[in-house]
């Protein structure tokens, strides 16, 4: 029995899910995307909505800020209500100069300086990867809606606020596009359950130039990516 999302059955979830860390990104994208949205979860103040898409069914799930967090609501999300296709929609921090504000990033893989895969029991170092299926047709949606979409690795970290002074830039010499705090770990529940999942991310802060964006414009304005993540969703 899940102990985090309130849902009566798995019918109220749809198979493929949005999965936005702030919870009232949630609430905004169920209001103002999908179609006679229904909430389904209220719990920790984690909004859950499933409504509508071009007609399909769609969920859109708060998933908390961090690996635990998210861990925590997408192994209920396939264990428990059957979801097939998560797809993460984010911010991240651009760590290459090729990127800029408010550019989209499809994570194809998530490097990571968490623990979180110690669970698996593995005898090596797994590299959490994105589904190539829902890369495909994120990557085909982007072009759809002429939005130009950067793909590469990405940083998935534990620690918010570093205090060596210049971090980053190692990860940036090894080709390492942007940093965030959940990717990796959908990445592992996916994969270890067989099911497909994808971040799409949007740059809310430079690293490189030092630009950042306002709390309204991460909760409102980034549009792109939920566009992207729902014609993903429905394809």
């Amino acid at each position: 029995m899940s102990t985090h999302i309130n849902a009566a059955s798995a019918g109220q979830i749809a198979e493929s899910v949005l999965l936005p860390g702030d919870p009232l990104r949630a609430k905004f994208i169920a209001e103002n995307f999908l179609g006679s949205p229904v909430c389904y979860n209220e719990i920790r103040g984690m909004f859950g909505f499933t409504g509508t898409y071009k007609g399909v069914p769609v969920s859109v799930q708060g998933t908390g800020m961090g690996m635990p967090s998210i861990g925590i609501y997408t192994w209920e999300l396939i264990t428990e209500y059957n979801v097939q296709n998560l797809i993460r929609i984010g911010t991240a921090g651009a760590f290459s100069s090729k990127l800029k504000i408010k550019d989209v990033v499809l994570g194809v893989s998530a490097s990571t300086d968490s623990n979180y895969a110690h669970t698996f029991q593995l005898n090596g170092t797994l590299a959490p990867t994105a589904s190539w299926e829902l890369l495909l047709k994120a990557h085909a949606a982007a072009e759809a809606l002429s939005i130009g979409a950067h793909a590469g690795n990405i940083l998935t970290s534990d620690v918010f606020y570093e205090v060596e002074d210049g971090w980053w830039k190692k990860w940036a010499a090894m080709g390492v596009l942007c940093v965030e705090m959940e990717a990796a770990a959908l990445y592992m529940n996916a994969a270890v359950n067989g099911v497909n999942a994808l971040a799409i991310l949007t740059m809310s802060n430079h690293f490189v130039t030092g630009e950042e964006t306002s709390p309204k414009e991460r909760e409102e304005t980034f549009t792109d990516m939920v566009r992207i993540a729902l014609d993903t969703a429905v394809s």
